[in-house]
């Protein structure tokens, strides 16, 4: 499978305006994304995880710039995207689709689902003809009755409709899928058989997914790779078994011990403490030192940088960076 980048996100910020009597008062800026850098490679699943205002749905969006970054670079394909406009960003668009959390809110409900399926089609002007090839060769393959084209999304369950909207994002052919919280919003009985939908179509279609997520292990079912967000940045990332097996920042730690299991064993690493910090007034050095257990002096100064803990495995810590340093230097 080949490891050449099809997304290249570089640096990638977005600060977002904060009203006069908001919090901050006037003239304050929420940090939403701070630096941002991760690869994603063609027919590969990226699970972007992180709690709840992380940032990861606003990472996704900034990919496909449905919302315009304040700073950074978006390379799909080799090409930069971020200050394309008219015409040309509409050409990419072709290349790259979402799909929302709640399937319910993102069909039109005034839209038979072939009407829906078919609206990617008609923007980019493919003949009726093809349209309804297509509309029909879509239905198969997410396990939806071809007869079922001059229904309403209201008339389906959810499991159904999230299954029509993965058909509506596979429409053009993208190259890339956001898949955003596509699970979240179904019954666990439902939840299975939609990634079991997507890992098969991902893998028929060799389409990349960046796969948003709070369930760990979700993405562990299905990515190949994950980043680990908190309060805008990625505090870790690499391949899932690295990650999940031999995590190095305490964020990520604490997070994977929430995992429910089977049978629950002992562990050392606590659950999450404290409040999340205020993206209106970041803190300075490691964005978690103040819920961190095992924060230093050096924590609270410093942002720490990314240290490479294994292959294509990086944390951004001082623990890591320490104990890198002193595998060196022995």
């Amino acid at each position: 499978m080949s490891t050449t980048p099809l997304l290249e996100v570089d640096g990638l910020t977005k600060y977002f305006a904060v009203k006069a009597g908001g919090e901050g008062g006037g003239g304050a800026r929420l940090r939403a994304v701070h630096n941002v850098s991760f690869r994603l490679a063609a027919a590969r699943t990226l699970g972007l995880v992180g709690e709840s205002g992380c940032g990861k749905s606003t990472t996704g969006r900034l990919v496909l710039r449905l919302i315009e970054p304040s700073a950074g670079r978006i390379m799909l394909g080799g090409r930069d995207i971020t200050r394309l406009g008219g015409a040309a960003l509409k050409q990419a668009r072709r290349r790259m689709q979402i799909i929302f959390q709640d399937p319910l809110s993102s069909l039109n409900p005034r839209l038979t689902i072939g009407r829906a399926v078919a609206e990617p089609l008609v923007v980019h002007g493919v003949r009726a003809a093809e349209r309804r090839s297509r509309i029909a060769e879509l239905l198969d393959e997410v396990g939806i009755p071809r007869d079922a084209v001059g229904h309403y999304p209201h008339e389906f369950s959810g499991g159904q409709r999230q299954r029509i909207a993965i058909a509506r994002a596979l429409a053009l052919r993208p190259e890339l899928i956001v898949a955003d919280e596509p699970v979240s919003a179904l019954d666990a009985s439902i939840q299975s058989q939609i990634l079991n939908l997507l890992g098969r179509l991902q893998r028929d279609h060799h389409v990349a997914l960046l796969f948003i997520s709070h369930d760990l292990a979700v993405v562990r079912h299905l990515c190949h790779d994950v980043a680990v967000m908190y309060l805008g940045e990625i505090v870790e990332s690499g391949p899932v078994s690295a990650v999940y097996e031999r995590a190095q920042h305490p964020y990520t730690q604490a997070l994977l011990s929430a995992i429910p299991r089977p049978e629950p064993v002992a562990s050392e690493v606590q659950p999450l403490g404290g409040q999340l910090p205020s993206a209106v007034d970041p803190p300075a050095g490691c964005a978690f030192a103040s819920r961190c257990p095992h924060a230093m002096e050096r924590c609270r100064r410093e942002e720490p940088p990314a240290v490479a803990v294994g292959e294509h495995h990086t944390a951004h810590c001082w623990l890591a960076v320490a104990q890198a340093t002193e595998i060196a230097g022995s």
